[in-house]
């Protein structure tokens, strides 16, 4: 296990990250790419819990997933089945497990107020702060990508299963995006990587 954690995350949070997956209950896996999400926890039906993550993911990133699933777990031991998946409970455990890895031994200093702000209200997946998922995309390997806040109004453009969109104009923090094939209207986050067509 230590040697999978040291391939994925930063070195100093190794030993930490280690005594949180250290219960005989709780399965640990490393998957390919999934576009649809960077991890997931699940209770399986033989009792077990199983954790995984996307090998993917720059070595912040995959810390910060692999806690937020923990998170799950922790909660669900502490509070139960009944809580919601990202209510009140997830969020307290999810911030004082995180608390001890947001230090500079682990985080880039400029990530750390980015973080900082963040765990005051963590959401159910960092992607939708924008501004913390763009700085954590410029430690990915392959950086020269294209996302929706790149591009000017109008622009037609297809998303990783091939649906094609056109920009529209910007709500609040996302974009209206109209859907080639049917006419209808999506809500796209500034972070969205796209194929301009």
């Amino acid at each position: 296990m230590q040697n999978t954690l040291q391939r994925y995350i930063p070195q100093y949070a190794v030993p930490k990250v280690m005594e949180l997956l250290a219960n005989d209950k709780l399965d640990f896996v490393v998957k390919k790419e999934r576009k649809t999400r960077h991890g997931d926890y699940r209770k399986l039906t033989n009792g077990r819990h199983l954790i995984t993550v996307n090998s993917n993911l720059n070595p912040y990133r995959f810390l910060i997933t692999l806690i937020h699933e923990i998170a799950h777990f922790e909660a669900f031991q502490a509070y139960g089945r009944m809580i919601k998946p990202h209510g009140k409970e997830w969020k307290q455990t999810f911030q004082y497990l995180m608390l001890p890895f947001l230090n500079p031994q682990v985080f880039p200093e400029e990530l750390l107020p980015l973080l900082a702000r963040h765990f005051r209200n963590p959401k159910a997946t960092s992607d939708t702060d924008h501004i913390l998922a763009l700085a954590l995309k410029q430690f990915d390997e392959n950086s020269n990508k294209t996302y929706i806040f790149e591009v000017p109004e109008g622009s037609v453009f297809k998303i990783h299963n091939g649906r094609q969109f056109k920009k529209g104009n910007r709500r609040v923090k996302r974009f209206e995006c109209i859907e080639i094939k049917t006419g209808k209207i999506y809500l796209f986050n500034p972070n969205v990587e796209i194929e301009v067509i």
